[in-house]
């Protein structure tokens, strides 16, 4: 027993040796009964074995006396759980911790488990497992080469981990269990080392060779406890979880126990490489992990003042690049155009016009297909069979989307929807048919729209309810059928005798109230010019009448913008514009309306006309996000020198690369009026991408490989901003072959198939990494590993789960 100095504070306790002297706190303490664990295996619970251990010790020293006491060798995976009182099972993370922090009291079960061939844990089998049959038991495949099963939505989440399992040296530092030396449990920035090790588990699954595809539930469950983001089952992005991973895994991961406040300088006028040292140090002192390692970079970020020309040089860390795509400034909308002419058919056009255009420019550009002045056009947005909006000339066209109905209708020159003082007036017009409804009595009817409304020119003075009707009669003309002088002569002449013009000064006296042909038409409204009586110059909405009359074919009715209610008056003074429907009885519609000829079209010649959109090369993408660009008001710069926030100019140059790149190809474009996704080519070398013109940092001519990088995955999306599906393109690190992973379906593929429309974030390896990867000795053989071919794997080792 060592010697207690005379001047210490201590307890002295008789007891039978062996008794140990520790040192807690400054204090010494003699240990008299040290602690008792029950040690057993997880497959054999019922033989435990007695170890004695002081509080002192390690949880490790634990974990290392079962794997002696079982005979289990240290190079397998191990962990321990404690049975608590309550009779459940606690994980024992850390086994840096003492017995005496774990809180492990004598006769407590302490239980070994052991991983798996297949990477899985014992005491977490997939369910799936319990129904495979034996072969897949025995299944024996590549590493590597292992689907992902889609629990709902979540191909989003498949696609990114297959991207970084693809990874050579992030999977081979969890398959040699590197990780678990560094795993981080008291970062308050981390996942308490949940989410390192549910990814590892993840990794040694898929890197087993026994699975043709694994289901992520664990790792799914994780995800969603620390970001309630990914929570539930909805689609997102690829690109956002392997942002969030990234920064989960680096936390959980990092070297640094404890950070210090660093605080960042400005570089005031100092040499670049030194201020670029300095930052990176800085980083470093707080953030050291295999994540920093392997994906992170240097930015160079210079902002210039607009009013006194100061410039501030700062050094950022990135771990991955989000690069724009350059954006085509036209675009093409497709429209219906109305003529006045009730003998031509609607004509759908196609049309090329600027992307931040007025809606004048779509006039424009239609007037050079039509021959009709864009003056006499007017534009509107149908839905549903009524107008869901009218819009004026001088309106953005980002308001409009490409999902909706636009139709552009000729109208008179002169006519106007809300001024006054135009000679003609345009009516929006509404289609009704009249159905009765189900009550016993059939005393109430239902008014339902139909067909394409019309926008038409109507003179102001020829406001009358005969007049307009024969002017709708007109225009109907192509798929409505005039009846005949026996039709017409069925006994409501003389009810309506006398009650067809309008009641207001300056009424109509013996105006004409004939049918006006097509011979008679005027250049005013496309209809019979007829006599006109003198009237009231400005009628105004309040002197239509309150009932529409039911005369022949239809009757009219003024009703509310929707359509579905009668106004029967009008003020004058907020001049309410008047909606006009067209009521149809259903025997009448039935017999003189052709549904199949109204809902006709023609398609002009420029609908075969297609936008090509020239593909662009990734080196654009990268030149564009390097260009100096003026910041948003939104995001101001605050100015330290004129103490104020400016409008600075910005400019990033990448100053060090990571050993793997990832570049985020920005096809999601949104703005304060649409979104919309990019579905641009984008051109990327499978090999020797060049980085050299895009890195300012003095470079090492006679290493050239620092700047030249291999692709090694592809996280691809099909589909547009609403829905869509994420898959993979990865090179396996073994093999050299590429592979296709959609969610739990597996196929070779060859390097050709790999570019197209869909890739959507791109995995580069750098080249000096790689050769040191395969210059390493493959485990049991002296072979150097071949090197990647796409030919590599045979057509048998094809796999297509689903």
């Amino acid at each position: 027993m060592a010697k207690l100095p005379l001047n210490a504070r201590y307890t002295c306790v008789y007891a039978l040796p062996p008794c140990q002297v520790v040192e807690l706190r400054g204090i010494y303490k003699v240990e008299v009964y040290p602690i008792e664990l029950l040690l057993v295996q997880h497959s054999d619970m019922d033989t435990p074995h007695t170890a004695q251990f002081s509080r002192t010790d390690s949880i490790d020293l634990v974990s290392r006396t079962a794997q002696e006491q079982f005979l289990v060798s240290p190079q397998e995976e191990t962990r321990l759980w404690v049975k608590n009182a309550e009779g459940s099972f606690e994980r024992l993370w850390n086994t840096r911790v003492t017995v005496l922090d774990a809180a492990l009291n004598s006769g407590q079960l302490v239980i070994m488990e052991t991983r798996s061939k297949d990477g899985t844990w014992p005491s977490k089998q997939p369910r799936a497992v319990s129904s495979t049959s034996k072969e897949d038991e025995n299944f024996q495949g590549q590493p590597g080469i292992c689907g992902l099963t889609n629990l709902g939505n979540t191909c989003f989440m498949n696609s990114a981990l297959q991207c970084l399992s693809n990874v050579p040296q992030l999977t081979e530092y969890f398959l040699k269990n590197r990780y678990l030396e560094e795993l981080n449990f008291c970062n308050p920035l981390g996942m308490k080392g949940e989410i390192a090790e549910a990814y590892a588990d993840l990794v040694k699954q898929a890197w087993s060779g026994h699975h043709r595809s694994i289901v992520p539930n664990v790792f799914k469950t994780k995800v969603g406890h620390f970001a309630s983001q990914f929570l539930g089952y909805q689609q997102h992005d690829s690109q956002e979880l392997l942002s969030f991973l990234l920064d989960g895994l680096h936390e959980d991961l990092n070297r640094v126990k404890k950070k210090e406040y660093v605080e960042l300088c400005d570089a005031a006028g100092r040499p670049d490489h030194e201020v670029a040292q300095e930052a990176w140090q800085n980083h470093k002192r707080r953030n050291d992990s295999v994540i920093v390692d392997t994906f992170h970079g240097l930015f160079k970020s210079t902002l210039v003042c607009p009013d006194c020309g100061n410039v501030s040089v700062t050094f950022d860390p990135f771990c991955y690049l989000s690069v724009p795509l350059p954006v085509s400034h036209k675009r093409v909308m497709e429209v219906f155009f109305v003529s006045m002419d009730p003998r031509r058919k609607p004509e759908q056009h196609r049309l090329v016009v600027p992307k931040k255009g007025k809606i004048s420019d779509l006039c424009v550009a239609l007037a050079k297909h039509t021959g009709v002045s864009p003056e006499r056009m007017m534009v509107a947005d149908v839905f549903s069979h009524r107008f869901y909006k009218i819009y004026q000339l001088e309106e953005s066209l980002s308001s409009i989307l490409d999902r909706d109905d636009i139709f552009i209708y000729e109208v008179s020159g002169r006519s106007s929807i809300s001024e006054n003082t135009r000679e003609d007036v345009v009516l929006p017009i509404y289609l009704r048919e009249r159905t009765p409804a189900r009550d016993y009595n059939n005393s109430y009817y239902g008014l339902m729209l139909f067909g394409h409304p019309l926008l038409v020119s109507v003179p102001r003075d020829r406001l009358s309810w005969d007049a307009l009707y024969h002017i709708l009669l007109y225009r109907l003309s192509r798929y409505v059928t005039r009846p005949s002088s026996d039709d017409e002569d069925d006994g409501d002449e003389k009810d309506m005798e006398g009650k067809n013009s309008i009641p207001k000064p300056g009424n109509m006296a013996g105006g004409s109230s004939h049918n006006p042909g097509p011979e008679q038409a005027g250049p005013s409204s496309g209809v019979a010019g007829g006599s006109r009586a003198p009237v009231n110059n400005s009628p105004g909405p309040s002197h239509w009448p309150q009932r529409a009359r039911r005369k022949h074919l239809f009757t009219l009715q003024t009703v509310n913008s929707n359509g579905t209610s009668d106004r029967s008056n009008f003020n004058e003074d907020t001049h309410a514009q008047p909606y006009i429907a067209i009521d149809w009885e259903p025997e009448m519609k039935k017999r003189y309306y052709d549904e199949v000829e109204a809902e006709g079209y023609v398609k002009h010649d420029c609908v075969g006309y297609v936008l090509k959109k020239a593909p662009v090369r990734l080196q654009e993408c990268i030149e564009l996000f390097t260009t100096v660009e003026t910041l948003e008001k939104e995001n101001p710069w605050y100015c330290p020198s004129c103490k104020q926030h400016q409008l600075a100019t910005k400019k990033l140059d990448l100053w060090t690369l990571p050993e793997t790149l990832i570049i985020h190809l920005k096809r999601f474009s949104y703005t304060k009026f649409s979104r919309e996704k990019l579905d641009t080519l984008v051109e990327f070398p499978i090999r020797d991408l060049d980085f050299s013109e895009f890195v300012i940092k003095p470079q090492n001519e006679s290493a050239p490989e620092l700047y030249k990088y291999d692709l090694i995955a592809v996280s691809n999306h099909y589909g547009g901003l609403r829905d869509g599906h994420y898959t993979t393109f990865a090179c396996n690190k073994d093999s050299g072959q590429w592979h296709y992973f959609d969610d739990s379906s597996v196929s070779p593929v060859s390097e050709n198939q790999i570019e197209s429309k869909a890739a959507y974030v791109l995995f580069y390896q750098r080249q000096d990494v790689a050769r040191r990867l395969q210059s390493k000795p493959q485990p049991g053989s002296s072979d150097p590993p071949a090197p990647p071919t796409c030919e590599s794997l045979p057509k048998s080792e094809s796999m297509d789960v689903n």
